[in-house]
């Protein structure tokens, strides 16, 4: 969004909000065994949601921005799939799972959402170098069967 800061996205607060519940309602309960195996993760995954919105808001090329959200629902799910082994492992009662899937589910709306409205308004569709792209010459991969 041009002229504005990433805080300002409705997505980006709602993943920022769900760091700070991670941090606040979930870390507490997880064992100290799990504290740098799944405790790690589940941080880790909430960061990079809220963490790549704000830096594809900070892109001039819509598409690079657009790619920042994709990471952004990556990282969403990568935080879900950790959220469902919290739960199934105990550390997670059911009534905080959901509360968490609720509020993914809702990113992920304001995500999509977002995105739809980046490829419409095409922000920075002008800027040099917005239609350039990188390709890679096919390489010929040589297998070797007496392996």
């Amino acid at each position: 969004m041009t002229e504005q800061s990433f805080e300002k996205l409705m997505a980006w607060q709602k993943a920022h909000q769900l760091i700070l519940d991670v941090h606040q309602k979930l870390l507490p309960l997880v064992p100290k065994e799990e504290k740098y195996i799944l405790a790690d993760q589940i941080r880790r995954s909430a960061k990079s949601v809220s963490a790549n919105i704000a830096e594809g808001a900070g892109r001039y090329y819509y598409m690079d921005n657009v790619r920042f959200c994709y990471h952004a629902r990556g990282s969403l799910d990568d935080t879900l799939n950790h959220l469902i082994v919290a739960r199934d492992l105990n550390y997670c009662s059911p009534e905080l799972y959901k509360s968490f899937r609720d509020q993914i589910e809702e990113i992920r709306r304001l995500l999509n959402g977002y995105i739809e409205w980046l490829k419409k308004k095409k922000i920075g569709e002008d800027e040099p170098g917005a239609t350039l792209s990188v390709r890679e010459i096919p390489i010929e991969y040589i297998l070797d069967d007496e392996s």
